[in-house]
């Protein structure tokens, strides 16, 4: 009987999980998350196990009782590996998966504070900008309808200001005083009539016979006569602006007048209906919870600001990019950022590093930064198997690139497997002997391949199909691939 009631509530429990969570509308599990990681990046099987773990885990978080919510860290996570293997696309793609607020940052462009450069916390101001940006845009399509209908009615007030029904006006002075029957019956017609032609006028705007029609409307400018810079440090900056842009919002928007056709109209009129029903407020508060609760930080080429130990005793630029992990500690530790939507706590923002550390090794970080990225995983060079998979397998594959955009020239383009399979292998053997830039070589591959029939399409080509085949790419690069001199600047 326990072990019954045990059951009930297990199971009642992963309902209230399953109903509580949600990526994109849809629970997904880690098996779930690679799959779907599958579908736009080939291999690297160990690293997208990782990020998927990292994600359940926060998902989990937040099913956890408060007394330990709070206590529960995100393992944040560094990926090895060279240029071209799938690290930036992981991140983003885990991203868009989760519906997350995410930013990109390259570690070489921070400099220690004190230096002339970025300071790490403009990382966190960023991620706070995207997810406003985010939140704001998803409401705007939450009232998007009413806002269209409120812009209708505008419209038709504009084309059919209310006047006086013809006869109605007051005639006192000729025949008396109208009885309330005979005063309430006019206004009844007048409503009737004004009813059926914004009835009518309505049909004719839905209709789009009315676009290019030019309407003279009353809009709200912007009431920033110019931008005030001030000049400081970057934090302080970001600080006083939000300041400056918290008062310049509530000053009175001049209303200035301006002919445009209905078309135009419409679409600023929604606009101006949209700001009215979205409450920013609101928007801002939730955009900060959605930073600090499921925030994605990818810092690339942390490798270029971990100094290679060679005992030159801490001079040059070494000082700096040492200072660079002693500001990024606190932010990845956890710490309140100062933003123009107020502060941001990073105490769970999940960080995802990545480096080549063809110099540096992961060991060259500082102990402390080294602490606060638990997990590391390595992802492998891509063989030219994966190269293979690269150009066919994906949604967003090369070929299926190149394929649509000619399709819009009206040619047909077509790929043989054996050519495929000979793309691939000059990818491999370039990468080999030149310098490996993993799946971007293909990018360069196919440009020259395909160079000469970009620019002879629009005259030569159109309404035909054409087969690439593996002669055609022998043809095109086997002269790259010999002269390797060449190569390391064509390819």
């Amino acid at each position: 009987m326990a072990e019954q009631n045990q059951s009930t509530v297990l199971e009642i429990h992963e309902t209230n999980i399953v109903n509580k969570l949600s990526i994109s509308d849809e629970f997904l599990t880690p098996n779930q998350i690679v799959s779907r990681l599958d579908k736009y990046i080939i291999g690297q099987q160990e690293a997208k196990k990782a990020v998927a773990i990292a994600l359940r885990n926060r998902l989990r978080r937040q099913n956890v009782s408060d007394d330990l919510r709070d206590e529960i860290m995100p393992n944040n996570i560094i990926m090895i590996g060279p240029t071209g293997v799938g690290k930036t696309e992981i991140a983003r793609r885990l991203a868009k998966l989760a519906s997350a607020p995410f930013v990109k940052v390259e570690a070489s462009k921070f400099t220690e504070v004190g230096y002339v450069g970025r300071d790490v916390e403009s990382m966190i101001r960023d991620l706070t900008d995207q997810a406003v940006n985010m939140v704001r845009n998803e409401k705007s399509e939450e009232v998007k309808e009413k806002a269209v209908a409120l812009a209708e009615e505008r419209l038709l007030d504009i084309l059919l200001p209310t006047v006086p029904a013809a006869g109605s006006y007051d005639r006192e002075d000729e025949i008396g005083e109208r009885s309330p029957a005979e005063e309430g019956g006019d206004a009844d017609l007048e409503e009737a009539v004004n009813r059926k032609s914004r009835e009518k006028m309505l049909e004719r705007l839905r209709s789009g016979r009315m676009e290019d029609r030019q309407i003279e409307m009353e809009l709200s400018g912007d009431s920033q006569g110019g931008m005030m810079q001030i000049f400081g440090p970057l934090g302080q900056m970001e600080e006083l602006g939000g300041i400056m842009q918290d008062l310049m919002s509530g000053l009175p928007k001049k209303r200035k007048k301006r002919r445009v056709t209905i078309a135009e109209a419409r679409k600023l009129l929604e606009q101006e209906e949209v700001q009215k029903l979205v409450d920013m407020d609101a928007v801002v508060k939730e955009a900060v919870q959605k930073v600090e609760e499921s925030g994605i930080v990818f810092i690339d080429e942390i490798d270029k600001i971990a100094a290679p130990t060679t005992g030159g005793g801490g001079k040059g630029p070494d000082v700096s990019r040492e200072g660079v992990q002693r500001d990024l500690l606190p932010i990845v530790e956890g710490s309140n950022v100062a933003t123009k939507h107020g502060m941001v706590k990073t105490d769970h923002v999940l960080f995802i590093a990545s480096g080549a550390f063809h110099v540096a090794k992961p060991s060259d970080l500082i102990p402390e930064l080294q602490g606060r990225f638990p997990i590391r995983v390595e992802l492998k060079n891509l063989t030219e198997e994966d190269f293979y998979k690269i150009l066919t397998q994906p949604k967003n594959a090369l070929i299926k690139q190149y394929k649509a955009l000619l399709l819009t020239e009206n040619v047909e383009l077509e790929f043989t497997d054996e050519a495929i399979r000979e793309l691939a292998s000059i990818a491999a053997q370039v990468n080999e002997s030149v310098e490996n830039i993993g799946a971007r070589r293909l990018h360069t591959i196919m440009t020259n391949l395909l160079e000469e029939l970009m620019f002879n399409i629009p005259e030569k080509c159109s309404d035909e199909k054409i087969v690439v085949d593996k002669a055609m790419v022998a043809d095109k690069l086997s002269k790259i691939i010999a002269d390797r001199d060449l190569s390391q600047y064509i390819l």
